[in-house]
């Protein structure tokens, strides 16, 4: 079950959004589960602006490189040094402590381009994803 306060894309990065038009952003349990232990994550700096649905970086595993894509188009406000100096951090808590991306938001309307928990959790239930 993934959690409900967040909102999900189809390529298993989520968002949550905090205050102040400021997101959090990460990678699902499915995505940690089928990358498998993560070694390596290419993030953009500080500053950098990101699109929704846009490629924003890499996470490589011992089995696989992905694409990262952001869920929210928006200003990076911060970087999770503590995941790009220890990327098994995102395979322990990938909603807590792995978070990748803090977003400063350009426009609130594209949460609702974004699915929620329940329809993340039929996608993944599907075998379309």
């Amino acid at each position: 079950m993934n959690p409900s306060d967040l909102k999900y894309t189809k390529e298993h990065e989520w968002v949550r959004v905090e205050s102040g038009g400021v997101c959090t952003v990460g990678i699902t349990a499915f995505a940690v589960e089928s990358l498998g232990d993560i070694v390596y994550l290419e993030l953009p700096g500080v500053g950098e602006k990101l699109i929704q649905e846009g490629q924003f970086g890499e996470v490589e595993s011992v089995k696989a490189v992905s694409e990262l894509y952001s869920p929210i188009s928006g200003k990076v406000a911060e970087v999770n040094q503590g995941v790009v100096d220890t990327p098994e951090v995102v395979n322990e808590s990938p909603y807590g402590d792995g978070w990748l991306l803090k977003v400063e938001m350009d426009d609130a309307s594209e949460m609702d381009n974004l699915m929620t928990a329940d329809e993340y959790d039929r996608l993944l239930a599907s075998d379309t994803h």
